[in-house]
């Protein structure tokens, strides 16, 4: 079978565009639709290294094909993947005081009504997932996903996870409130925000957004998101992220999300 050519750095951001409104649902799956679906060009403030990891949303295999037992079921219904209970746990420790509520939970479940199976990750991080965040009456969502040397090759298409995209080249348009950070070990921290006015269902608050090269070629992702809106939300967004900026930081700095 022929082989499409690499994409490049641009269809990368056209095709984050297009899927950043909605969830995430499992990071290879996003990663392989990356690779292989080539769409229109589309300037965009999301940078493709990181909508790739924690923007994206597919189908999710088998998801048509579900029962009808499973597209009816209730927006209450299990959405906590088999396996991780410990995980939220682990991220609370890391966390600061009063930040809420926080679950681990799978937004495939939960948007999508993928049984367990159908929404089945292979994290590579100690706490890579999707967490709901409430407090307030709200409930908005933290999103973990870590990339080794391999995937960001295979899976970006060669586009450079240390670009400084709060400098954008080719007419992009400059991420909001973007802060690149060129660490004492020579890694480098990008954080910004995004309004995440983006057609789609559902629709997502704002957020801030957060990438962390990592030594040897790897790249950590959060999406500290205030929630989504429909008929499928566990709650009103909340009012602010579940993170402020500086808490962000310090989180993706924890080496706890990096070790197992």
């Amino acid at each position: 079978m022929r082989r499409s050519a690499p994409a490049d750095p641009g269809e990368l951001r056209g095709r984050a565009a297009e899927h950043a409104g909605q969830p995430v649902i499992s990071t290879e799956a996003v990663y392989a639709r990356a690779a292989r679906v080539r769409r229109r060009r589309r300037a965009t403030v999301v940078p493709a290294a990181f909508a790739v990891v924690v923007a994206g949303a597919v189908a999710v295999p088998g998801l048509a094909a579900q029962t009808k037992q499973g597209q009816n079921a209730s927006v209450g219904a299990p959405a906590e993947p088999a396996g991780h209970s410990g995980r939220a746990k682990q991220l609370v420790k890391l966390l600061p005081k009063g930040v809420g509520s926080v679950e681990q939970v799978s937004l495939a479940m939960i948007i999508k009504h993928a049984t367990a199976a159908q929404a089945k990750e292979h994290p590579m991080g100690p706490l890579d997932g999707q967490y709901s965040v409430r407090r307030d009456g709200g409930v908005g969502h933290l999103v973990i996903g870590t990339m080794d040397a391999k995937s960001v090759v295979e899976k970006l298409g060669g586009f450079d996870p240390a670009a400084d995209i709060c400098k954008p080249t080719n007419g992009e348009p400059r991420p909001a409130d973007c802060v690149r950070e060129e660490l004492p070990d020579s890694r480098i921290l990008t954080i910004w925000s995004d309004a995440m006015n983006y057609d789609g269902t559902p629709r997502w608050g704002s957020e801030l957004v957060a990438r962390l090269t990592l030594e040897g070629g790897g790249l950590l992702a959060v999406r500290d998101s205030t929630g989504f809106t429909g008929d499928r939300s566990q709650g009103p967004l909340l009012k602010s992220t579940p993170l402020t900026r500086a808490q962000l930081r310090a989180l993706m700095l924890s080496p706890e999300l990096l070790t197992r």
